[in-house]
């Protein structure tokens, strides 16, 4: 039986539709027509995007990527959006995969002892990437409340910023328009953001359309917008055949053009302090998320530049007087000097440590490597433990791993992570 156009439909306009397609795809796996890869119990990633923020894959099919990719666990982790969490949660039961939901959102830390300093943020200083991990399923509609005032004015900069793009590409005799090439791209009408990636896309999009694919194309790039690109990517370009070209292009743009074009985020960002005690609020994980200073680009989209490194004690100590709860870190992006330092620190501060490869690009595997290193066993434990934290607090918020009465059944915090680790297990 032929199965391309159910894998097809798993990126369908309509939820119901995908859900059907990975349906009958299951069934193909239950009756032995589909081979699916042996999954590795140390593959587990948290940080996986969708067509609600930026990303190739509606959630149905991020879920069949994770599946396929030999992934025991999958967490769906979109920008200021918790939209395509249900539709996650829901792929993974049909197909048999634990999952976990979650949303990334930046928050303004002028209240605190870091105000004016670049910490994780690549485009701009005093504010930050968060992850807020294992939302209650019970909580989701409060969620979407909480986040829809902040995608809306999300939308008008992202309207101003187009404005500023297009301040750019009028003498190559380029255009954007907001309404008709940007939010068709994306699923905002939907619950979902429009991110800078979103509104390069559609850069790319419009390129491509009067360039084509190769030479001419690489030209304009070069020799026009005197954009760098590295020999890499210049090779994905020359390829008339290659099917992400769009995507391989928005990397080149947003390595070099952000700077040029970006207006600072200011009421899309709400405060830190309030951000935790909105997670704390619906029984969820407020997490920090680790960057580090960058020297090569895992995914070839950030430039070398200098983050939280040089004061991290600091970063830390605002953290636990902030009340976060975790550190969330990709193995894959760091040195070890720079992970074994990250480790100490979420160690002898008491945070828990989430791992997750941000996956956003056709070209990202959904597999981490480095989690096959014993050293990082802590991170498969911890995954686990968030899976069993999110299936205690969807019973009762009582009952998630931080709560007051957890806290007093399990005092010390690594017997807690063992023990909603075989929660999570179950």
């Amino acid at each position: 039986m032929d199965y391309n156009k159910h894998i097809e439909n798993l990126n369908h306009p309509l939820v119901d539709e995908r859900l059907k397609a990975l349906t009958f795809l299951a069934k193909g796996i239950k009756d032995g027509d589909i081979t699916l890869p042996q999954p590795n119990p140390v593959f587990v990633n948290n940080h996986i995007h969708t067509t609600y923020s930026f990303s190739p894959y509606s959630p149905t099919k991020a879920v069949w990527m994770a599946i396929n990719s030999g992934l025991v666990t999958a967490g769906i982790m979109d920008h200021d959006s918790i939209s395509g969490a249900r539709e996650f949660i829901e792929a993974g039961n049909i197909i048999g995969l634990e999952t976990t939901c979650g949303f990334e959102i930046r928050v303004n830390m002028d209240k605190t002892r870091l105000k004016g300093k670049k910490i994780n943020n690549p485009d701009q200083e005093t504010v930050i990437y968060v992850g807020v991990h294992g939302i209650p399923h019970t909580q989701i509609d409060k969620v979407e409340d909480y986040l829809k005032p902040y995608r809306e004015n999300r939308i008008i900069r992202d309207r101003k910023m187009v404005d500023n793009i297009n301040a750019i590409v009028k003498p190559y005799d380029l255009f954007l328009d907001f309404d008709n090439d940007i939010i068709p791209i994306s699923q905002y009408k939907r619950g979902g953001t429009i991110t800078e990636r979103h509104i390069l896309y559609a850069l790319s999009k419009i390129i491509t359309l009067k360039y084509g694919k190769g030479q001419k194309c690489l030209d304009f790039i070069k020799n026009e917008m005197k954009l760098p690109v590295s020999a890499k990517i210049e090779a994905y370009l020359l390829d008339e055949n290659n099917n992400v070209y769009e995507y391989d292009l928005l990397g080149v743009l947003k390595s070099d053009m952000v700077e040029k074009f970006f207006i600072p985020a200011t009421d899309e960002c709400p405060d830190a302090q309030e951000l935790v005690n909105f997670a704390e609020e619906i029984g969820a994980i407020s997490a920090y998320a680790y960057l580090g200073d960058v020297t090569a680009s895992v995914t070839g989209d950030k430039k070398a530049q200098k983050f939280e490194d040089d004061f991290l004690e600091d970063v830390f100590l605002t953290l636990k007087e902030l009340g976060f709860r975790a550190v969330t870190y990709m193995p894959s992006r760091n040195t070890d000097e720079q992970l074994t330092r990250l480790k100490g620190l979420c160690e002898e501060k008491g945070f828990m440590q989430i791992s997750g490869e941000d996956i956003n690009s056709p070209r990202q595997s959904f597999i981490c490597k480095a989690l096959e290193n014993p050293k990082f066993s802590n991170l498969i434990t911890a995954t686990w433990a968030l899976i069993g934290h999110e299936k205690e607090a969807t019973k009762n918020l009582n009952r998630g791993i931080f709560s007051e009465e957890t806290v007093a059944k399990y005092p010390n915090f690594n017997e807690r992570l063992e023990e909603f680790a075989k929660l999570g297990k179950k």
